[in-house]
C-alpha cells in the first residue's frame, strides 16, 4: 500500500476521531515519524476538525464571566462560623431544634436542568455527527474536483 493510498484509506479519519483500533492508532503513530505525508495529512485533518469546532462554538453570554467571579468572591468571603454544640439548644437565639444528618452524598437537581442538560446532550452528539458527515462529504467532493481537473487535463494533453 503506497502513502497516498494510506492516506485516502480512512484510517486518519478514524484516529482523529478516536474510532480506531489501538494496533491501528500504533502504526500510525509510528508512520508518522517516518512519512512527512502523513504526518501532514494529519496536522491537515485535525486542524480542519478544529475549524468546525470553532466556527460551530457557542459565545457565552455577556456577564458570564462576571458571574462566575461573583461566585467565586462569595465562595471565598465567607464568615467563619463558631463551632456549636450539637446539644438540640441554639445557645445564641435560646430556640430548641432537631439536629438532622444526611447520609446522602447525591446533589439534587430540579427535573427542569434535567431535561435541559438532556436536551443540550442530544443536541451537541447530533451537531457532531453532522460536522463530521459535512466534512467527510467536504472532502469527498474536493477529491472528486481533483479528479476531473487531472482528467480534464489528461484530455487536453491528448488532443
Amino acid at each position: 500500500m503506497t502513502i497516498k493510498e494510506y492516506i485516502e484509506s480512512g484510517i486518519l479519519e478514524a484516529y482523529v476521531l478516536g474510532s480506531a483500533s489501538e494496533e491501528e492508532a500504533m502504526q500510525l503513530l509510528e508512520l508518522k515519524t517516518q512519512h512527512p505525508e502523513i504526518r501532514d495529512a494529519l496536522y491537515e485533518l485535525e486542524t480542519d476538525l478544529e475549524r468546525i469546532a470553532q466556527s460551530m462554538s457557542i459565545p457565552p453570554p455577556p456577564g458570564a464571566l462576571t458571574k462566575i467571579e461573583q461566585n467565586i468572591n462569595d465562595l471565598v468571603n465567607i464568615p467563619e462560623t463558631k463551632p456549636q454544640l450539637n446539644d438540640g439548644y441554639d445557645h445564641e437565639s435560646g430556640n430548641q431544634y432537631i439536629a438532622v444528618e444526611s447520609e446522602s452524598t447525591h446533589m439534587r437537581v430540579h427535573k427542569v436542568w434535567k431535561l435541559i442538560f438532556a436536551a443540550v446532550f442530544i443536541l451537541s452528539k447530533i451537531f457532531l455527527i453532522a460536522s463530521i458527515y459535512f466534512y467527510l462529504e467536504n472532502r469527498q467532493a474536493q477529491q472528486q474536483i481533483q479528479d476531473l481537473k487531472t482528467e480534464l487535463k489528461q484530455y487536453h494533453h491528448s488532443h
